[in-house]
């Protein structure tokens, strides 16, 4: 159903780069899902009154609030294909993120609403009719967000799109949920037990976890979440594919939405080569940088004195001592010049996130270790994270 929708309403589908069209494919998974959930929503409902069941009926609610978070979503990526403008230079694409976020806090409101409408019925159980009809349809209502799954999570993973996929997880849980409630209307019809509160405090609870594991995913891109190991490892092979970059670092990565990423980065060059030629090899890779990663990309150049034996080999002695100190620290930035008999080192350190030293007593620790280990060494120390 949905390939057939996609060749009749979203043209130029392969474009997943453009926010149009990736506001198309969000548009229509998100239509598509109002018009399922609130079908679902209606025989759900209709089943819950011929049995009796408060597990039906919270499944069902479930449903409606399925059917308003497709609207949440629908309205994300509306707003997300939004083009830039004077007050968002780098768009709208965020908005995917904040509508991810909107739906998995309507799942938690939710689910915490059916579980005090269990815990009531736990404390005053009412008899539950077990009919075909009711348990025909909670096995097509199985089935039918099993399909919305699989559609959200192939185009959630096409798009890269949060939104989308949380909507796949939710569909999900809700499968799962709704097979717990069709096996407690079996167990009561042929083992004479009510378990329909049990069954829908079950269902509330998974539903309540689904909306904190979907929250957790919108929200981690919104806080600034480090890049993914692929991108950086395809940004550092494509800077050093040219020859006269030795090497890249301080990588800081941007996401403004699915597409829209920004980034910056330090690449080193030999000091003495040309001044012109390293500006053209710095501006080729941003262009390629953007053709193949699709980022927008500015690189800071880092002359280094690539001609210096006497400084390439202090630079390995002194990361080879620090490496003591720290174990995972990296150099770069290293310059060293004659200063009074002696010689005045200056670098960055990069030390890994797990340690727990402060960037100021870091700073100390190394400078110490340095001038103790140096002692005709004076040293000028910045801290980096990696």
């Amino acid at each position: 159903m949905l390939s057939l929708l996609s060749k009749l309403f979203i043209k130029d589908r392969e474009n997943i780069t453009d926010p149009r069209v990736r506001g198309s494919w969000g548009t229509l998974c998100g239509a598509l899902g109002i018009a399922l959930n609130l079908m679902l929503f209606a025989l759900k409902l209709f089943a819950g009154y011929l049995s009796g069941s408060v597990a039906i009926r919270a499944d069902a609610l479930n449903n409606l609030s399925d059917a308003a978070s497709s609207v949440i979503t629908l309205l994300g990526f509306r707003m997300a294909a939004k083009r830039p403008d004077c007050d968002h230079p780098f768009g709208h694409g965020r908005m995917e993120y904040v509508s991810g976020l909107a739906v998995s806090a309507a799942i938690v409101l939710m689910g915490v609403e059916l579980l005090r409408s269990c815990v009531v019925k736990l404390l005053r159980p009412e008899p539950v009719v077990f009919g075909v009809l009711p348990a025909a349809i909670l096995a097509v209502s199985v089935c039918v967000k099993l399909y919305m799954a699989v559609y959200n999570r192939s185009v959630g993973r096409r798009i890269d799109s949060t939104a989308v996929v949380a909507a796949a997880a939710d569909s999900v849980s809700d499968a799962a949920a709704t097979s717990v409630v069709l096996a407690g209307m079996i167990i009561s019809r042929f083992f004479a037990v009510n378990i329909d509160a049990w069954a829908g405090s079950a269902v509330a609870l998974l539903i309540i976890w689904t909306g904190i594991s979907s929250a957790r995913e919108a929200l981690s891109p919104l806080l600034g979440k480090a890049p993914e190991r692929d991108f950086v490892s395809g940004v550092r092979e494509i800077a050093l594919s040219h020859p006269d970059i030795l090497e890249i670092h301080d990588l800081a990565v941007h996401d403004y939405g699915p597409g829209r990423l920004i980034i910056s980065l330090h690449a080193e060059v030999d000091g003495s080569g040309d001044i012109f030629r390293l500006h053209e090899a710095i501006d080729a890779l941003e262009h390629e940088l953007h053709e193949k990663l699709g980022c927008t990309a500015t690189v800071h150049m880092d002359p280094v004195a690539t001609g210096s034996s006497w400084t390439r080999e202090l630079q390995s002695a002194v990361r080879e001592k620090l490496g003591e100190l720290y174990s995972g620290i990296e150099l770069h930035d290293f310059r060293a010049s004659a200063h009074g008999g002696g010689a005045r080192l200056s670098f960055d350190a990069v030390l890994p996130y797990a340690e727990r030293d402060s960037d100021e007593q870091a700073a100390e620790k190394i400078r110490a270790c340095v001038e103790s280990a140096f002692p005709n060494c004076t040293a000028e120390v910045n801290v980096d994270r990696a």
